[in-house]
């Protein structure tokens, strides 16, 4: 799964040129407690050789010097790759749109994405990927500690309940900078929605604003994360050409909500062939495909 979304919160990245081969050593993202790993990004320009690919750049993870770790090591990793539009300053998050948690051990020390961008895209330069023959990759590793204290990972897919729609009437009446949805519940927690209707941050005067938070009453202890797989939509009451973006984000006790500031141009909401805005009244729809929570 590919998409836009804005900086993510813990990475560490490094300008690159083009050689074959490239390893980055030093990158900084996440504990791996309690082994001291020497963790690397690993470039393969013209793609990896025994992979047969063709047309593709090919980025890992890897772990090195693995003969100074101990018998039976092991690490559980969730892992996004990013590449950074130096135009738009954006990043397009590559990652597993299963969630699958990758594990790191003696026969196995890297992972990763064999086609992770065709080098049309990457050599496009509207695209804003390569920029005076300077491309930037990163990586976000959370890290599944075993501490003897029984952490685990639990994950629902497809949730009960999981779509909640926003009605909005007299749109053009807002004048507020930002309202918030009444609450609702998916598996056990509390969420909302909030808008800004005439934009926030980067989209500010331009954009509609779009965000999914906590409920109020909602926390989540310093030592637990919360990972929602969620689609925000504003819909097409007309043809049924909703306008949607899919997001996924760890939430925390310092980061209980997150959306697009630049989520719809106000220009395409009220222009009426689109069918957003129809009598002033818009629906907002949120589905949450999937939750992780990290204990």
């Amino acid at each position: 799964m590919v998409h836009f979304e804005d900086s993510p919160s813990d990475w560490d990245p490094r300008k690159l040129g083009c050689p074959n081969f490239i390893e980055l050593s030093n990158l900084r993202n996440g504990i791996w407690a309690p082994l001291t790993l020497d963790r690397r990004l690993v470039l393969y320009p013209n793609g990896k050789k025994n992979s047969n690919v063709n047309g593709h750049i090919s980025l890992y993870l890897a772990i090195a010097a693995t003969n100074d770790l101990p018998l039976g090591w092991e690490v559980n990793v969730h892992i996004r790759f990013f590449v950074f539009d130096q135009i738009r300053d954006k990043y397009l998050s590559i990652h597993d749109a299963s969630g699958r948690v990758r594990r790191f051990h003696k026969l196995k020390t890297e992972w990763g994405f064999d086609q992770l961008l065709f080098h049309d895209t990457l050599n496009d330069s509207s695209n804003g990927y390569l920029v005076d023959d300077t491309c930037v990759l990163g990586a976000e590793v959370f890290v599944i500690k075993c501490t003897g204290k029984g952490e685990s990972l639990s994950m629902i897919n497809e949730p009960q309940s999981n779509i909640f729609t926003w009605r909005i009437d007299n749109f053009t009446n807002m004048k507020n900078a930002y309202y918030d949805s009444k609450h609702f519940t998916v598996e056990g927690r509390r969420w909302k929605l909030s808008l800004n209707p005439k934009g926030f941050g980067t989209g500010a005067g331009t954009c509609l604003s779009l965000y999914l938070y906590l409920g109020d009453s909602e926390t989540i202890p310093p030592n637990k994360k919360l990972c929602a797989k969620y689609k925000l939509r504003v819909k097409d009451q007309i043809h049924g050409n909703h306008h949607e973006k899919t997001i996924d984000h760890w939430f925390s006790d310092r980061t209980i909500g997150y959306g697009v500031h630049e989520f719809l141009p106000l220009r395409d909401l009220r222009d009426a062939s689109n069918g957003y805005l129809v009598r002033d009244g818009l629906f907002i729809e949120c589905k949450i495909d999937a939750i992780s929570v990290l204990f």
